[in-house]
């Protein structure tokens, strides 16, 4: 199993059971440098659906009560366990990485540190689940993402607005 990506490259890899067992051991080393309980640590994206072709790319979601309260205690633990903090500007997030180089170009994993249970948290997780148990909505994103693949391997924040609207749709699902 190769992991990573270089900055604003895109690349899909066939799915591997690899995948989960990465996402367990990364698991393992974030409750070993943290106080977080092992429940507000989860598997998202696509990496995370059975089957699904990804960006060799782990992304966790991680939870806790109140992203305005973290402190600078949880941002060392993360380091520990091999975790940056990014400079990606998201409402009601923070972002870390892991990277495979010193230069800080090639990264393995993120974290999308937010807060347990609510909205975001919610959506990452409905949607995970969502598409394990679908198999029509499962080739339908693989279509999406296949399509914008056929023309680029780059432009990270184009390939996201491309998967947007379906990302949203299954959202708008879970109120139903």
């Amino acid at each position: 199993m190769q992991l990573g990506l270089k900055k604003n490259e895109i690349r899909l890899e066939k799915y591997t059971d690899e995948w989960p067992d990465e996402f367990t051991k990364i698991k393992n080393e974030l409750l070993k440098h943290t106080q977080l309980e092992e429940y507000r640590i989860e598997h998202i994206g696509s990496t995370s659906i059975q089957g699904m072709s990804a960006k060799p790319i782990i992304d966790i979601v991680v939870g806790v009560d109140n992203l305005k309260t973290v402190d600078e205690a949880l941002f060392n633990s993360f380091r520990k366990a091999g975790f940056l903090r990014l400079r990606v500007e998201k409402p009601k997030e923070i972002v870390l990485a892991k990277f495979t180089d010193e230069m800080y170009q090639v990264k393995t994993h993120f974290i999308h540190l937010v807060e347990y249970q609510q909205e975001i948290w919610n959506n990452l997780i409905f949607f995970r689940d969502y598409l394990n148990s679908n198999e029509k909505a499962r080739k339908e994103y693989l279509d999406i993402k296949t399509t914008y693949l056929k023309n680029t391997s780059s432009g990270i924040k184009e390939y996201t607005d491309f998967k947007e609207d379906f990302v949203k749709y299954i959202y708008n699902k879970k109120s139903k």
